[in-house]
């Protein structure tokens, strides 16, 4: 089969195929991920907490994310490689995450870079992708923000909070992002913006409506030992392999039976 693209996910949203995606931190796991038909794997910061036991993903440092990026990228074929940037990589300049963001894919073989924030880094996903460096963005719930947020909480509930959400997505797909996540954020938020773009939208606790779905690996197979988000779903339960539970999610993204409404969060 042939490779994911950033091409060919924009390909997926003009048809209305859902786009599959899911964490993974190590070869294995990518491996078995990439030989059940996912669409992307993302070596996720979230590897502070389900990874190193970190009570945030803030802690993870650029050779973290290289390392296990490197692991990642040994048992991917066809799916689309995103690393994340983490704490402190991007964040002081362009030039400073585009040094970053080259350490991640010359080192860790990463296709796609993930950021969080809307438009202080606008500038920084154009400086980037001038340069070759393809961008996933992170709108919503930030987790690289948790102490300015408060915690892990809906974002984009109050009027003005999804007004600028809604054009901090226009401001960072102008700037040349390829894709955006959208983390917990109402379901009709999601819904506007996804129709209001042309890149992809990944939802994760956004709402069915989004282009494609990613959970973290270890909540969607029940392992991770303190409590999973509301918005995410054990696919283990009813499966007799991991390989299963997988596919099961897989099956379910594409023909839009996840997220249910119980997984998704309202605007009041």
């Amino acid at each position: 089969m042939k490779p994911v693209t950033t091409f060919t996910l924009r390909e997926m949203k003009r048809q209305g195929e859902k786009i599959t995606c899911l964490t993974a931190y190590d070869y294995s796991f990518a491996s078995l991920l990439d030989h059940a038909g996912i669409d992307m794997v993302m070596i996720g910061d979230s590897l502070g907490m389900v990874m190193q036991g970190h009570d945030s993903t803030l802690p993870v440092s650029v050779a973290d994310m290289v390392y296990h990026s490197r692991c990642v990228a040994r048992g991917v074929r066809r799916a689309l490689i995103i690393a994340d940037m983490p704490f402190m990589s991007y964040q002081q300049s362009p030039s400073h995450a585009f040094a970053s963001a080259g350490r991640l894919m010359q080192k860790g073989g990463a296709q796609v870079v993930k950021l969080e924030g809307g438009e202080p880094m606008a500038e920084t996903v154009q400086f980037l992708v001038d340069r070759g460096i393809p961008v996933c963005a992170h709108l919503g719930l930030t987790p690289q923000s948790v102490h300015q947020l408060g915690g892990y909480r809906v974002q984009g509930r109050e009027t003005t909070t999804a007004e600028r959400i809604q054009r901090d997505a226009k401001l960072l797909q102008q700037a040349g992002a390829s894709l955006l996540v959208l983390e917990a954020v109402p379901t009709e938020l999601a819904k506007a913006i996804t129709s209001d773009l042309e890149i992809p939208t990944i939802g994760i606790g956004a709402g069915p409506n989004c282009d494609g779905q990613v959970l973290v690996l270890q909540d969607m197979l029940g392992v991770y030992p303190r409590p999973s988000p509301k918005f995410s779903r054990n696919f283990m339960e009813g499966a007799n392999s991991i390989e299963a539970a997988v596919r099961a999610y897989i099956e379910a993204v594409k023909t839009g039976k996840f997220p249910a409404p119980e997984h998704s969060f309202s605007s009041s």
